[in-house]
């Protein structure tokens, strides 16, 4: 699934299996409820099967592991995007998702976001490791009337 073995990765950052994809859209729906308090129950159930979907086709997944092997957060690389970046609330604020990051910038070449404009936490999360605003749309990918901040790594 990845270019790499383990062997390639950041330490303590995994290569995901699909056994792994059920433990990640819990993870999603977790981090989802915790953070995207602009959506409502019928968008997140919505969104829910799409991403169960998305998962397979991710060129590059990477998790971080609890010590019983759980995982905790995981990052989704295509071409240069992040794609997807998302960590359990229980695990936020101890270093996952810079982990998850700096593995998919350094490890994967990944230089893009978009970031729900309505999610401040991940704004500021983006603009703290080095992202900035080089756009914005008023839709989502889907049309949604979520606003997305297309977002870039400063040289």
């Amino acid at each position: 699934m990845s270019k790499q073995g383990d062997m390639g990765l950041q330490e303590g950052v995994y290569l995901v299996t699909s056994e792994d994809f059920p433990c990640l859209v819990e993870v999603w729906e977790a981090s989802v409820r915790a953070t995207h308090l602009f959506l409502m129950e019928a968008d997140i159930q919505f969104f829910k099967p799409l991403v169960q979907d998305a998962l397979p086709q991710m060129a590059e997944l990477a998790c971080a592991r609890d010590e019983q092997g759980q995982v905790v957060g995981f990052v989704g690389v295509v071409e240069d995007k992040v794609e997807m970046l998302f960590i359990h609330p229980l695990w936020r604020g101890q270093g996952v998702g810079r982990r998850l990051l700096e593995h998919a910038v350094k490890a994967l070449g990944a230089t893009k976001v978009d970031v729900n404009e309505q999610n401040e936490q991940a704004v500021g999360f983006y603009l703290r490791l080095g992202f900035e605003v080089e756009g914005r749309s008023e839709l989502d990918g889907l049309g949604k009337p979520f606003p997305l901040l297309h977002m870039r790594l400063r040289d």
